[in-house]
């Protein structure tokens, strides 16, 4: 019985199909040729686009021949005979790529550019043509003659058109081999970029004779023989072949391992993952962590040397990428068209842009207004310091929402890793120390020892949100503390010594230490996290679910209409949209406000202060002052300056920071101002 495996790796070899249905070779060049020369884009209908594409190759400006399938949809309806050429591209892509290279080559014009000076790769050309005509015209070999590939300056790849089927990895099948596939995923390890022979040279050391032989997988067997006519007549044994690297063809070679969204893992399911191998001028596009959409071929890779062995013929699959765009562009690399750009100032002169920026982070959630402002400057962050001494002084806010159950505090973390551009999800039991800092793999190309980056790592630049952080184990948690303060993993492990980014904002969520929150016993014991890791958040937010008839009724309409409508009730400001939110706040970002000496007295009054309240409240402090809380109002008054897109910090934005530390436990204090009226006499008698 055969397999539609079997199937589909016997007709999508380089060799061409098998079935009789599919283009010939000449015919499919034609295709190709055709297409090339003729396609014309709407915008541009004088000028030929591919031929003005392959121009600026024979100029050396250009390196890569990007096909694009929307281009080709477009041409094939105006072309009757070209009716199935999409198709047939898409269901055998890895033969295409050949085919429209040689087309290439056929069309190719001559160069306008006259390049200033040869580099080596002309000066091997120029020798290695030098050497095939005088090897042809005196001894008539032909296994000296250069492979096309050899000659090639650009790489072939097909882009996705805009009908294209956007699939999960869960989806790709058997049936998919050598089909071109666009999926969605995030990019959980990627490798060192490293040099992958495409043209092996060989040279005989008895008569010189170059011998070219061209590598279409990961391995190859070299050959044994030196086939110049020279040594085939000699009486005594031939020369023996050396590889030659320096007249070898390489090329850039990354492999990426990318994982499915945790939001399209089946429940009880485990996330798959596909190895992505990149190559050319898309190595290095990727980052560990990134949400990315690739489109490329799947294709079969059969197992090699002892694996070969127990697998029989059972082979593993991987994807050729061909196109790789960011789902989610990080705050440096966000670039603000200016369009958008008006759009935005028009924002930022509205009355309360501060509390409509605040509102418009998870609208369908009731209340929490000054829980969403401190949000909205955990996105914004500080300004990171650099001082002359080596010293880093991190910018990025940590907060942690500690409160009774069903007060939203998991919604507000999804939304926050919707919102920022780079965020990671986790949860406090389903974390280990490991799984967050980093753990040593052994790399399945080199077999060597490697690190692969967890969830705080991955989260470099972006946002870490970690729900149920109560639930964790101690252990598991002290490895957070370099993290939140230095910024930095620092690994020994498997004879590797090294230190990692980890510029992350912790947003932390937890119960307290009896489930709700229990108004008799000291804060201390509520909270019940170590002291160490309370004075590294900035904002310790204290959330207490408290009845009141009003805020119930309201919370209760509210709630209702989001279930029969979809959408939040008619609000009295309009939510500013995601997009527009994310280019506000990734413009914010660039300002680097700085605090002046002015207010100097100013905050160190107010930091006073705090610490002779928290003094004299002694067991019922509610929070841990230390000299990391100064830093901390630094911090949120820098992201208030950001958000007004001002290079200064005033007084205002010092006030609303120490308010926005003050009405963290203002739930708390109104909890308790209310306890002991409610005492009935019994309780209020053995109270006593």
């Amino acid at each position: 019985m055969v397999s539609s495996f079997d199937l589909h790796v016997g007709t999508n070899r380089l060799t061409g199909p098998s079935n009789s249905t599919s283009p010939q070779p000449d015919r499919g060049i034609e295709k190709c040729i055709l297409f090339l020369k003729s396609y014309r884009s709407e915008e541009e209908p004088r000028n030929s686009k591919y031929m003005f594409m392959l121009q600026h190759i024979s100029n050396r400006r250009r390196q890569t021949l990007d096909i694009s399938l929307t281009d080709l949809e477009e041409f094939c309806v105006k072309e009757e005979k070209f009716r199935d050429f999409v198709s047939d591209v898409q269901s055998n892509a890895r033969r295409y790529i050949s085919l429209f290279a040689e087309a290439a080559d056929d069309v190719m014009p001559e160069s306008t550019f006259a390049a200033s000076e040869e580099d080596s790769f002309d000066v091997l050309m120029r020798q290695r043509e030098q050497a095939e005509a005088l090897n042809t015209h005196q001894q008539g070999d032909t296994a000296q003659l250069l492979p096309d590939i050899l000659r090639r300056r650009f790489r072939v790849y097909f882009k996705p058109g805009v009908k294209c089927e956007m699939r999960s990895i869960r989806t790709i099948r058997a049936a998919d081999v050598g089909h071109l596939v666009t999926f969605k995923g995030i990019c959980t390890r990627v490798g060192d970029v490293k040099p992958l022979i495409e043209v092996a040279c060989f040279a005989c050391d008895g008569c010189g004779f170059e011998i070219y032989q061209e590598v279409l997988g990961e391995t190859f067997n070299p050959i044994g023989k030196c086939p110049s006519g020279f040594c085939t007549n000699r009486v005594v044994p031939n020369g023996q072949l050396f590889l030659e690297t320096r007249a070898s063809k390489f090329i850039k070679y990354q492999e990426v391992r990318v994982q499915e969204l945790s939001e399209d893992v089946p429940i009880g399911h485990i996330p798959r993952s596909l190895t992505v191998q990149v190559k050319g001028d898309l190595t290095r596009s990727l980052g560990p962590g990134d949400i990315v959409n690739i489109t490329g071929i799947f294709l079969p890779k059969p197992f090699t040397g002892f694996k070969a062995m127990q697998a029989g013929l059972v082979a593993n699959t991987y994807i050729e990428a061909m196109a790789v765009t960011q789902c989610k562009t990080r705050y440096s690399d966000f670039s603000v068209s200016p369009d958008v750009l008006s759009k935005l100032q028009q924002l930022r002169h509205e009355p309360d842009i501060y509390g409509s920026l605040a509102q418009s982070i998870a609208p369908e959630i009731f209340g929490h207004t000054d829980i969403k402002k401190a949000l909205l400057l955990l996105l914004c962050g500080g300004v990171k310091r650099s001082l002359t001494d080596g010293i880093k002084i991190r910018g990025d806010i940590h907060i942690c929402l500690m409160g009774d159950p069903g007060v939203a505090k998991s919604q507000l973390l999804k939304h926050i890793v919707t919102v920022a551009p780079r965020g990671v999800y986790t949860t406090g039991r389903g974390s280990s120390g490991v799984g967050l800092t980093a753990s040593v793999q052994r790399d399945t190309v080199t077999g060597e020892m490697i690190l692969e980056g967890g969830a705080l790592v991955l989260a470099d630049n972006g946002i870490c949100c970690i729900d149920e952080f109560d639930k964790m184990d101690e252990s598991d948690r002290t490895a957070i503390h370099e993290v939140m303060e230095q910024q930095t993993v620092s690994i020994a492990k498997a004879g590797i010594t090294t230190t990692l980014n980890a510029r992350t904002a912790v947003l932390a969520a937890a119960n307290p230490a009896y489930g709700r929150y229990n108004v008799y016993a000291t804060p201390q014991e509520n909270i019940n996290l170590p002291a160490a890791l309370l004075s590294r958040f900035d904002l310790m937010w204290l959330i207490l679910d408290t009845a009141s008839s009003e805020a119930d009724i309201a919370l209760a309409h509210h709630v209702l209409h989001v279930h029969r409508e979809g959408k939040p009730p008619g609000l009295a400001y309009s939510p500013i949209i995601l997009e527009e939110l994310r280019a506000y706040i990734a413009h914010a970002r660039t300002f680097d406000p700085n605090v002046p000496i002015e207010l100097s007295n100013y905050i160190a009054s107010a930091y006073a202060e705090m610490r002779q309240v928290e003094i004299d409240a002694g067991e019922k402090a509610m929070g841990y002052t230390t000299a990391r809380t100064l830093l901390s109002i630094l911090r949120l008054s820098e992201a208030l300056a950001r958000l007004r897109w001002a290079d200064q910090v005033i007084e205002d934005d010092v006030n609303e920071a120490l308010r926005l530390m003050k009405m963290s436990k203002v739930s708390l204090e109104d909890t308790l101002h209310d306890a002991n009226p409610k005492l009935d006499p019994v309780t209020a008698v053995y109270m006593v």
